[in-house]
């Protein structure tokens, strides 16, 4: 059985990676007769209730998420671990598909979708991006969703450490979205924790040091992320204290591959020879207590100390050793 397919219909599936549903088709002049002897014959196949890919054989990642969006409805955005997934934050696709749908959508008319989750939004337009095909959030917009439904504070800073250490967005950006949006919980700790990353703390062991030992024991201000120049190759050192040519890098695998700390302390050897550049190493274990922070304060204050003047101030911690 021949059935003429409308030029609209072919420039449809070119823009949506070959999926359409039921009633995208019928508008654009696919019969329903047609429909079903093309599923019956497997020339397409069913993805999701009302929704059909117009070809045979596996579904792309692509192909999953506009099924998952024409199944929603025509408002629908990616969004949350999707959305990410999308910006490149995360290494591995979500075992489930997020979307996002206008606050005033009826809930009952999604029920339990396998495979997706749909959340409601009253800023929907406010949020989605205005060109990125298949339709998404922004990614400062997408930052925040995931900071609002992150477990803790730090897997949230994960999130803008995330988008702002691969250059996805800024700190200011992602500040500019915040003020949208009327309500958001714990939004003075986030707008701290936007400036901290603004500041180039791009990690919650970056976080800790410069809140913890730098900050709290009144040490000077680093420049985070400092680009140096070593033989010709620009490599960026995590708190450069450059009146004093001492830098402090931060280490955050709790077990360090062998490779990588000879590495570490080859890129140690070419700060030394390159500016006499002294290095200073922590980790994880030097920052996660009080006890611990102080303890590293008193380290990094005596050498600055032993190369130009006295620096550091005792914290309210009894028996701080600054």
């Amino acid at each position: 059985m021949a059935f003429k397919i409308p030029p609209d219909f072919d420039r449809f599936l070119a823009d949506h990676d070959g999926v359409v549903a039921r009633r995208q088709a019928a508008e654009l002049g696919i019969s329903v007769e047609a429909m079903r002897h093309r599923v019956r014959s497997a020339e397409w196949q069913r993805l999701q209730r009302g929704v059909y890919a117009t070809f045979s054989g596996g579904s792309p990642r692509e192909t999953q998420l506009w099924a998952a969006l024409l199944r929603v409805g025509p408002n629908a955005v990616l969004s949350h671990q999707t959305a990410a997934e999308l910006y490149g934050m995360l290494k591995q696709p979500s075992p489930v598909i997020h979307l996002t749908v206008p606050a005033a959508s009826h809930p009952a008319r999604y029920g339990k979708i396998p495979g997706l989750v749909v959340h409601r939004s009253r800023i929907i337009e406010a949020t989605r991006h205005p060109v990125l095909q298949p339709p998404r959030t922004r990614v400062e917009d997408t930052v925040l969703d995931l900071i609002e439904s992150a477990p803790c504070f730090k897997d949230g800073y994960d999130w803008i450490c995330k988008a702002v250490g691969d250059r996805l967005t800024t700190a200011a950006r992602i500040r500019e979205a915040l003020d949208r949006r009327s309500r958001f919980p714990g939004r003075r700790e986030i707008e701290r924790a936007l400036g901290d990353a603004g500041k180039g703390a791009l990690s919650n062991l970056e976080l800790l040091y410069l809140r913890g030992v730098e900050r709290r024991h009144k040490l000077p201000t680093a420049t985070r992320q400092a680009p140096v120049n070593i033989g010709g190759r620009t490599i960026y050192l995590d708190n450069l204290y450059e009146d004093y040519l001492v830098c402090v890098e931060l280490d955050g695998k709790a077990a360090h591959p062998e490779a990588d700390q000879w590495a570490d302390k080859r890129r140690d050897r070419r700060n030394l020879v390159a500016g006499s550049i002294v290095t200073m190493r922590f980790g994880y274990p030097d920052l996660h207590t009080d006890r611990a922070q102080c303890q590293t304060a008193a380290d990094v204050a005596r050498v600055l100390r032993d190369r130009g003047r006295r620096v550091g101030r005792l914290c309210r911690l009894a028996g701080c050793p600054v």
